[in-house]
């Protein structure tokens, strides 16, 4: 499968919140895109996942029968999809649970959360949890999603300049043979781990491919093998 975004813009009540931006990247791949901070970054998020129409352009998935709204979640968006800050984490997992339509009772969650090395943050407030572990939770989370198969993670660096924190949650997905889609604001592009892509161009780098590990294979018995 793979997601085409072809010269996609969109404009606002008071001018543009997204210039013309290109972008292709199928599953396996993680593509980091950079623009200015403000709107617009997440507006490219939110049209890439079929939830904001363009103004002009165009974004198909080939590939896949269901529609960009199932395929593509959206993790983290400010003002869109961030959790409530005073909430704790294990009502921010139960409900992220539930819109994945997974068992998501109160052992349903503790379970999870202990599955997922977070068990001592359930009662912890969401805003204090460290930004590692929230971008990751909320990731996998998204993940959980019955038909997502493309992640967007919406400007993880407004939490944390460890990029590495991010980046390497992102390549990991990837290798699983997710669609990743990194949106940045704030990191200097001096310090991400390749080239990005950029809000407003046409042209744009191939985004690298993490192939899915390969899984180790037992040696061949050699019972009865001649001495």
């Amino acid at each position: 499968m793979q997601v085409r975004a072809d010269r996609v813009s969109l404009e606002g009540h008071h001018g543009t919140l997204l210039p013309p931006t290109s972008l292709t990247f199928g599953e396996g791949d993680l593509a980091i895109v950079h623009g200015e901070p403000g709107v617009g970054v997440t507006a490219f998020g939110l049209a890439l996942a079929g939830r904001l129409k363009p103004t002009t352009g165009t974004v198909h998935a080939e590939g896949a029968d269901a529609a960009l709204t199932e395929l593509v979640a959206v993790v983290d968006a400010p003002g869109v999809s961030e959790p409530d800050d005073a909430l704790p984490l294990r009502v921010v997992a139960g409900e992220e649970l539930a819109l994945a339509h997974r068992p998501a009772g109160k052992e349903d969650v503790a379970r999870w959360l202990g599955e997922h090395d977070a068990a001592p943050f359930a009662g912890t407030r969401f805003e204090n949890l460290a930004p590692t572990l929230r971008t990751r939770l909320l990731t996998e989370l998204a993940a959980e999603r019955k038909g997502v198969r493309v992640l967007v993670l919406d400007t993880p660096d407004r939490h944390t300049s460890d990029v590495e924190s991010w980046a390497g949650l992102a390549r990991e997905l990837a290798g699983r043979g997710l669609a990743v889609v990194v949106l940045t604001a704030t990191t200097p592009l001096s310090a991400l781990p390749f080239a990005p892509a950029l809000l407003g161009a046409a042209e744009q780098p191939e985004p690298p491919h993490f192939s899915p590990a390969p899984t180790e294979e037992l040696p061949e018995s050699t019972d009865g093998d001649p001495a």
